[in-house]
């Protein structure tokens, strides 16, 4: 099935430029800026950062297989080091690949929250626009959160004045429900609604969102599409997972009830080696399988990564049979998941 995101054809996976254990969890680097004491990682914001010319050999290998929906951020990383730059690095070695490219920015995020204000939004675009320099286009420009003190109406009026003007391609939304989308998209249409799903988020299937979305003709971005490194395959302990690594913070990692949520885990590594793929292959491939459901919209999924060898794991096509989906169905019935997406403040910015 073909995609087509602000008019552009896009590959059936796309890359999340904020990759950790091939995760594309955007909210890793709001929570940084949130709280400095936080640790992260990332193509652009890890202990040891990647190497831009490294990452550049990640994002070619991406693009090279079909991979052309680049999921990005101006907080994916400090003011000076992140997706910004590291997309005007990559364009200025690659200058011809900037048409082959559909580039997705999200912004107006700061120390305190959302600012989709007029002047919060003039601010981040004009940063985005200032850092890339004209090596590349932003054809999606979508505020990480829904602003709380500012009517999406009002949001989007005022994104629509910088794609009349020809400064960005298409507006997309971020973590937001149903009536929000129905709401913004009355005002202006929208490029892309990008929200967490996968084995472990399973939510946008029955709250209204995907179809919102399909009836709105609206491609669905899923990020996280390996649930924070859970369905990865490198999780087999708590122990596992750095002291000092944010997922700590996670309700579904703390240990009254990490155990509970890894018995899914196993279940899904199981059918995996059954099937002959690895984990995040059939995780992936089952968001894919979404998009081709009846009543959904086109669905793609975004995960990151820091290797090649991950990228190509990351882009073999799956195909999972009706039998294999109800196999998946059936798991997902008798094997709950424990905790929520985000905790504390955070719960703040969901689903507004």
């Amino acid at each position: 099935m073909s995609i087509t995101i602000a008019g552009k054809k896009v590959g059936a996976i796309g890359f999340g430029l904020m990759g950790k254990y091939s995760d594309a969890d955007d909210f890793r680097l709001v929570t940084r800026i949130i709280s400095m004491t936080l640790h992260f990682t990332g193509l652009t914001w890890r202990a040891t950062p990647t190497p831009y010319d490294d990452a550049v050999k990640v994002m070619k290998a991406a693009l090279d297989r079909g991979a052309n929906f680049w999921n990005a951020a101006q907080f994916y990383g400090p003011p000076t080091a992140n997706s910004l730059q590291l997309l005007n690095h990559y364009f200025t070695k690659y200058p011809d690949d900037s048409k082959k490219v559909v580039v997705s920015m999200k912004g107006c995020f700061g120390a305190t929250g959302p600012d989709c204000s007029p002047e919060g939004i003039k601010k981040s675009i004009d940063n985005c626009l200032e850092i890339l320099d004209g090596k590349a286009f932003i054809d999606v420009f979508a505020p990480a959160r829904i602003d709380p003190n500012v009517p999406v109406e009002n949001t989007m009026q005022t994104l629509a004045g910088y794609v009349k003007d020809g400064k960005i391609g298409g507006i997309g939304l971020s973590e937001c429900n149903a009536d929000t989308i129905r709401r913004a998209h009355a005002v202006h249409p929208l490029s892309s609604v990008e929200v967490e799903m996968s084995l472990f988020s399973t939510d946008p299937l029955s709250n209204g969102i995907t179809k919102a979305c399909a009836e709105l003709n609206i491609p669905l971005v899923a990020y996280s599409p390996l649930s924070r490194g859970w369905l990865t395959g490198q999780i087999h302990k708590l122990d596992d997972i750095p002291a000092n690594d944010s997922r700590r913070n996670f309700p579904r990692f703390q240990p009254d009830v990490f155990d509970l949520n890894l018995e899914l885990v196993k279940e899904i590594e199981k059918l995996a080696k059954a099937k002959g793929y690895t984990m995040p292959q059939i995780a992936i491939g089952w968001v894919q399988a979404q998009g081709k459901q009846p009543g959904n919209p086109a669905i793609i999924p975004i995960p990151g990564a820091t290797t090649i060898p991950r990228v190509e794991e990351n882009l073999t096509p799956v195909a999972l049979s009706a039998q294999d989906l109800e196999e998946i169905s059936q798991l997902l019935s008798k094997i709950s998941v424990h905790g929520d997406r985000y905790g504390g403040v955070y719960k703040r910015f969901m689903n507004l």
